[in-house]
């Protein structure tokens, strides 16, 4: 997709198709109005005909007009005026992409503005959420793939010329998220005898290889043994597919601060020996979002060339059972040498993420960010709509949460403490991987702080955001929009 700008006179604008928002009470106003009063009030006949479009999601397509540039008209509910936020934004977008997706059209030009945002969030959130919009997995389909969109270009429409130069970067930074978003979403939308860790081994190889400033390094076993990575092997042990350990570190600003992105990579998580009941196993394949985000978030930085120093670590395994595999009871040995007595095997992504966040240390990192689906209980918590952030540094914390509400990918933050650590004490071994059921998500929040002593550490629990169930089965491509975001404020 192309995406462009436009200014000037709303009514000369030529395009295949305008895109213009409808108000409760029918408000016509700024290019609605340059276009009803140029077309001579087609859309207040429309309006007294009780014609428009009313509750937000509706559309109305007017296939014909005379007296304006635009072929056609998409006229788009958008609730009330005051209420039009960026958001509100997005979802038109979407809804006017999707219902362009139908029409004959090639080019369409969005004349849609959300209350108070300037053009360079107004093009980057319209860029997002038109490509989201137009996202399909297929390509494991052999028949009954959707035709591609006719729509190849789309436009916005800037009141001021002036500001065409914040919002082509807009678009700039817009494209880059999309595109890695879409990483994120393939990569955990690929099925699990398709996407193993050797598959995403050979991804980060391809993309550092594309980038320049970026190196990838693969550590095998054997190597991971000789670190003294136990807690991540004893995930790994119960399966035929070999464990991966994939560095991509990025040097934009030689002799800056580093951030390092640490993501949960099980491709498939059987829960092990403690497993799974069978209903909903078929998601088990997206308990590498964490994994997918970090490594669609070196994407879009390559793709930006942003000024920045970043290294993203993705232990990459399956949890299987089988006779070799990792037993309730059994006390394995972290890199770090704290001993942990792993009480339930489907605990097991905290368990490969002590051992990475250890070894990211290595880099010297000034924030260390790790991304896992890690725990029902956060979705049990937050539902689908907010990331769990968990912090032990409130200036880290604080500048994720705004990260998150400029991305439109929000988080919220959720408590760590003593309280809640306690319950990891173990009779044979340092501490356990669980505790009890009761505050689950900041219990496996606490286990990881015990690995992350003396950093400025953040945990992003991805459970309810990384993908969604039911008829829009599917990766979401999140946190991708909010660790840009935060990297965007940080180079």
């Amino acid at each position: 997709m192309e995406f462009f700008t436009r200014s000037g006179d709303a009514a000369r604008v030529k395009t295949g198709c305008a895109v213009l928002g409808v108000f409760e009470k029918g408000q016509i106003a700024g290019p609605t109005g340059e276009i009803d009063a140029a077309s001579d009030g087609l859309i207040a006949r429309l309006r007294r005909a009780g014609d428009l479009p009313k509750r937000p999601g509706e559309v109305l397509l007017v296939p014909e007009t005379n007296g304006i540039g635009a072929r056609r008209l998409l006229l788009v509910a958008c609730g009330k005026a005051s209420s039009f936020d960026m958001k509100a934004f997005r979802k038109a977008i979407v809804t006017s992409v999707r219902s362009l997706r139908r029409v004959g059209t090639t080019d369409a030009v969005v004349m849609l503005a959300p209350a108070g945002a300037d053009e360079y969030n107004r093009a980057r959130h319209c860029v997002e959420a038109a490509t989201e919009a137009l996202y399909r997995f297929d390509e494991l389909k052999s028949a009954d793939k959707q035709p591609k969109p006719k729509l190849k270009r789309l436009g916005l429409y800037l009141a001021d010329g002036r500001a065409r130069s914040r919002a082509n970067r807009g678009i700039e930074h817009g494209q880059a998220i999309a595109a890695g978003a879409e990483v994120a979403k393939r990569l955990a939308n690929l099925p699990a005898n398709r996407c193993t860790p050797t598959y995403l081994a050979g991804f980060a190889r391809k993309l550092a290889a594309d980038t320049p400033k970026m190196k990838a390094d693969i550590l095998n076993e054997t190597q991971m043994k000789r670190l003294g990575m136990g807690t991540l092997l004893s995930v790994t042990a119960g399966t035929e597919e070999p464990a991966k350990l994939i560095v991509l570190n990025y040097r934009g600003n030689p002799g800056g601060k580093t951030t390092a992105l640490v993501g949960k990579g099980v491709t498939f998580d059987s829960g092990g020996v403690s497993l799974k009941p069978p209903p909903g196993m078929d998601e088990m394949k997206f308990d590498m979002g964490g994994a997918a985000g970090v490594i669609g978030t070196m994407a879009a930085v390559a793709r930006l060339r942003l000024a920045a120093n970043i290294v993203a670590v993705v232990p990459a395994c399956e949890n299987m059972p089988s006779g070799r595999a990792t037993r309730p009871g059994d006390v394995v040995k972290s890199m770090s040498g704290k001993t942990v007595e792993i009480l339930n095997t489907d605990a097991e992504g905290r368990l490969i993420l002590c051992d990475a966040l250890t070894y990211a240390r290595r880099f010297k990192p000034d924030a260390i960010i790790d991304v896992a689906t890690l725990t029902g209980a956060c979705v049990i918590a937050l539902g689908h709509h907010l990331t769990g952030l968990m912090s032990t540094s409130d200036k880290l914390a604080e500048s994720l949460l705004a990260a998150g509400e400029a991305a439109e990918d929000r988080a919220w933050r959720l408590p760590l403490g003593e309280d809640y650590d306690r319950g990891l004490k173990s009779n044979f071994a340092d501490f356990a991987n669980v505790g009890g059921r009761e505050g689950g998500a900041v219990v496996a929040g606490c286990f990881l702080a015990r690995f992350t002593e003396g950093m400025d550490w953040a945990h992003l629990d991805v459970a309810g955001t990384a993908w969604k169930s039911g008829t829009e089965k599917g990766a979401t491509g999140r946190p991708v929009p909010l660790l840009v975001q935060y990297l965007l404020d940080n180079a």
